[in-house]
């Protein structure tokens, strides 16, 4: 019988801990800090993520009925909600953040070689923001509306293993397009967005910096055509045309030509899209948009399997260090589904872990599918009382 770490422990021992103390160091995370560290309170909310907790005298709880465990899980003393609560109010959160940061470029690599759906070799990346709704009175400093108060997650996702390589957490009221204002564009990427992220100067952004957009246009693009490259109707390609821009601003904004897609899809619904690349056929163009909603599975998943719509805490840190800390944990399961090349989904994984974590058997076994060939307890030489 294996009689080591916890369950637990050995998710936690995947994380680089040297990093994140010297991240810690940096922001001066522990200074004066006597009881809970920072990697104690990351320990701690990492668990509430893994295990469903509510609140805060859930995690209490759940903690103090695993105290002869709790040495062995990292904590040096039982953890108080009123001690974790003041950590997560005054402990930077960008410690976190950064934090996470690292854990992506680790996923990143771990997930480069993943198949995308679309025969292409450049990095495709999907852009989108989700709202999560907060009540005003308790979280006032989360302005959205005169009675209504949210948070706002605007995520670049890379479409290979839907890591997120970009979060930028705001409140309610910031519009979408102007976080292309915070990202650094990747030469020859691929930046696929709704039709909410149209601003012409930005997207000729993009594209001086060696990027490639696919956004699909709105219905009151004013552009002229200059050419039309022949395509096959049948396959739900209406046009592929060569166009600029008319309006006097539009036209300043994005001085170059532009190509532009008509596609009617399976339900007969007709899409436009517009794109800097002239190379790709238009169907990989629009194929590449069609994965776009990979993005809108991310946000809906993590809503539904993380605790980033029930916080912990009112203030704007307390609230950023647990979707922080909920993004690396989201993390952690993906590195560690493919270090130890588990076929289970993130979801089957997270499952377990949250009704093993204090179990002591390895890893590996508690998250690799047990397939028996007859019923525990059955001998294969006993007789089938049914038999005929």
């Amino acid at each position: 019988m294996y009689v080591g770490k916890t369950l637990f422990t050995q998710v936690m021992d995947f994380l680089p801990w040297k990093t994140f103390h010297r991240i810690v160091a940096r922001y001066g995370g522990d200074y004066r800090v006597r009881t809970l560290t920072c990697a104690e309170q990351l320990r701690c909310m990492a668990f509430a993520q893994l295990t469903y907790r509510e609140s805060l005298r859930d995690i209490e709880a759940c903690l103090s009925a695993q105290a002869a465990k709790l040495y062995h899980m990292g904590f040096r003393q039982p953890v108080n909600r009123s001690t974790l609560a003041d950590a997560n109010e005054s402990r930077d959160w960008r410690i976190y953040a950064e934090f996470a940061q690292r854990l992506i470029v680790q996923a990143k690599a771990l997930y480069a070689g993943d198949a995308l759906g679309v025969e292409l070799s450049n990095t495709v990346y999907a852009l989108d923001a989700t709202t999560i709704d907060l009540c005003l009175s308790v979280f006032p400093w989360a302005h959205f509306r005169s009675t209504k108060a949210a948070i706002r997650l605007h995520t670049l996702l890379d479409l290979r293993g839907s890591i997120p390589s970009f979060i930028h957490i705001s409140d309610g009221k910031l519009h979408e397009v102007n976080v292309l204002d915070l990202l650094i564009p990747e030469a020859g990427a691929f930046y696929v967005m709704d039709r909410g992220y149209t601003d012409f100067d930005r997207l000729y952004a993009l594209h001086q910096a060696g990027a490639f957009f696919v956004i699909r246009a709105k219905s009151n693009l004013d552009a002229r055509r200059l050419y039309s490259a022949p395509t096959e109707r049948d396959t739900g390609v209406i046009c592929d045309q060569t166009i600029a821009l008319n309006g006097f601003y539009s036209g300043q904004g994005y001085p170059e030509h532009l190509r532009r897609i008509r596609f009617k899809d399976e339900t007969g619904k007709r899409l436009t899209f517009l794109t800097n690349h002239f190379r790709l056929p238009a169907l990989t163009i629009c194929a590449l948009y069609r994965q776009r909603w990979q993005v809108e599975l991310f946000f809906k998943w993590i809503k539904q399997h993380l605790r980033i719509k029930c916080f912990f805490g009112t203030s704007e840190n307390a609230v950023k260090t647990q979707i922080w800390i909920a993004v690396s944990v989201y993390l952690l399961v993906a590195i560690i589904k493919k270090r130890l090349h588990l076929d289970a989904s993130l979801h089957t994984l997270l499952q377990i872990l949250s009704v093993t974590v204090f179990e002591k058997i390895t890893l590996a076994q508690a998250l690799t599918p047990q397939t028996l060939d007859q019923e525990p307890g059955i001998s294969g030489n006993q007789m089938n009382l049914f038999d005929s």
